[in-house]
């Protein structure tokens, strides 16, 4: 399986049943590297995805039932889990690689059970909101898809413990 769903992949599944900010022009060739935003290296939600065939006159699909996660590492490692829901059922995408960042273009590198494997496209981030769009080139040539992904929250950690004497507790003098 490819780093995201093929076009033809993508059509089956569902016959059978997501700016305004500059790329991050200033991130080195390889992920690798220290980065002027460490924020763009998060985990991500899927919100939206949207599929343009070009092969078609149809306006493009936006598809229903996005769901995943993306981590984006510093050392240029990813890790990917992303679900459609289709009439048909749900499919799923999980893979591990590397990738690598030049201007605005994204590479991702990866093995399948089909072997060595490369998407290319590009990406747009926006450090205030934390928006992620990427652009990924597809399936005949000329098609693409378009993956809209937004940071996770972050965690919050325990609560701190009060100092002082516990409630209900008799203090000794």
């Amino acid at each position: 399986m490819t780093f995201f769903p093929s076009i033809r992949l993508l059509h089956v599944c569902l016959l059978a049943g997501g700016l305004l900010a500059s790329p991050l022009s200033t991130l080195s060739a390889h992920a690798q590297a220290a980065a002027p935003i460490p924020s763009f290296y998060t985990t991500y939600h899927y919100t939206a995805y949207t599929v343009f065939d070009n092969t078609s006159s149809a306006p493009p699909t936006e598809v229903r039932g996005v769901g995943g996660s993306l981590i984006l590492r510093p050392d240029g490692t990813y890790e990917k889990h992303f679900s459609i829901v289709a009439p048909s059922g749900p499919h799923y995408f999980n893979q591990t690689g590397r990738f690598t960042l030049a201007g605005d273009s994204i590479r991702f590198a990866f093995t399948d059970l089909k072997g060595a494997d490369v998407q290319r496209g590009t990406f747009r981030f926006n450090p205030t909101n934390m928006h992620l769009t990427l652009t990924i080139i597809g399936y005949p040539t000329g098609n693409q898809g378009v993956y809209e992904l937004v940071a996770a929250a972050p965690e919050a950690g325990p609560a701190p413990k009060a100092a002082g004497p516990k409630v209900g507790k008799k203090q000794r003098l």
